[in-house]
Order: structure tokens, then sequence, then C-alpha cells
């Protein structure tokens, strides 16, 4: 994993955080794919004037693509399958009706599943007029619908090769240790303890370990240990 600008020059730029779910789908698409880029670091308290010049708000990823910005993860993940078509994995389908039907399915990681994310992970019971218990199992419904959409043999959401869809949801699934660090267990069942919901958490369980074992998203993770400070905040 990359921490620091890349000595390389490239004409294709991404400005990222190392720690950020957002950057690690882009990050992840451009190593899936192949595509030649320079990685830069970009310092939340510092942000370098070439960033700023692109996006004024200064916020990663941004990418930048013949001295032009454009953020927002999925849509650049988007751009760079259709610009580099014949780069690496093809990551949307061909079908016009599949394609959309994926984009569908990453509407509700972006509408659904994120937002239950960041609420279990922010949960205070102070704070807060329901339970954890609540905001575990809204968090969890989520993710067995999800499941629900995918094709049944797998191990990924299409099928035997992992597609865009797989690669927007993973950064926040690989990120779900943090409820066990910090709220109690996230609560997925172990194989044979699903009751009812069995075959569904069984799916679940066999994508969970494939985007485990990706290259692409070992490659731009880091260690638990580097992530502990900052949800800590």
């Amino acid at each position: 994993m990359r921490m620091e600008a890349d000595v390389r020059i490239e004409p294709l730029k991404l400005y990222a955080g190392w720690f950020c779910p957002f950057v690690q789908r882009v990050w992840t698409v451009l190593e899936e794919k192949a595509i030649p880029y320079q990685y830069i670091e970009v310092n939340p308290y510092h942000k370098p004037e070439s960033l700023l010049k692109l996006n004024p708000r200064g916020l990663v990823p941004t990418l930048e693509f013949e001295n032009k910005p454009l953020f927002e993860s999925n849509v650049v993940c988007e751009f760079l399958e259709e610009q580099y078509p014949d780069h690496g994995s093809k990551l949307l389908p061909a079908d016009p009706f599949e394609r959309a039907k994926m984009r569908i399915s990453m509407d509700f990681v972006t509408t659904r599943i994120i937002p239950s994310f960041h609420r279990f992970l922010q949960f205070q019971p102070d704070q807060a007029s329901g339970s954890i218990d609540e905001v575990r199992n809204e968090y969890l419904k989520n993710f067995k619908e999800f499941a629900l959409q995918m094709e049944a043999t797998g191990p990924f959401f299409t099928g035997k090769e992992p597609m865009l869809v797989d690669f927007v949801l993973a950064p926040f699934a690989l990120r779900n240790w943090v409820f066990d660090h910090f709220k109690g267990g996230l609560g997925i069942p172990d194989g044979g303890n699903g009751g009812q919901d069995e075959e569904i958490w069984k799916r679940w369980r066999s994508w969970a370990s494939a985007v485990e074992e990706r290259p692409s998203l070992q490659q731009t993770m880091s260690d638990k240990e580097h992530y502990l400070p900052i949800y800590q905040r």
C-alpha cells in the first residue's frame, strides 16, 4: 500500500487519502484495470495547491485527467471503465439492461448500506434515542438484502469475476472489523448459526471471503493498527 506520493509521473493522477474507503474504490479500480497512474497522498491538514485548483473543496478522491478534475468515487470508477475499456478486467456488463441493474445495486450500497454503516459506527448511547441493537440490525438487514441480489453461486456479485458493484461495497465490508473492536460485535452469524437465514449468510460469507482475497483490494488496504486512531475519534 502506498502512503506517500509516487515518484512516477503519469498524466492520470489520483489525489487520495490512504484511510478513505471512497478513495479505495477508485484506487482498486485503477489497480484492477492496470491503468498507469500517479498516486498523490493528500495531507488533510495541508492540502496541496494543485489539488485545490482542481477541486476547491480539497476532497479526495479527486482524479486529474488531461489536466481536468473528476470527483465522486462512483462517477470516477465508471469513467475509468468507459475511458479504458481495453485495460484489465471488464467491470460493467456489456448488456444495457444488466448494466442498469448493476447501477441499481450500486445505488443500494450508496443510499442504504453506507448510511447504516455510519449510523452504527457513530452510535453513542448517551446521544441517541434508540439502541445499538437497532442500528446493528438495520445494518445487517441491508447486508441481507444485498446478498439476496447476488447471483447464487458467486463468489462475487454476478459470478466468478468481480464487477464494479463488488468494488463499490468492498472497502466498507473490509472495515467491518471496526464494529467488533468498538461496538461489541458486528453480529453476522458464523457458519451453521444463521437459522432461517443461513443460506443468505452463507452467500454473504462467500462474497466477503472473495473480496478479502482479491489482490487489488489487499494492495489498497493498510494493517488494522493504522486505522484504529482514525476510528477512535
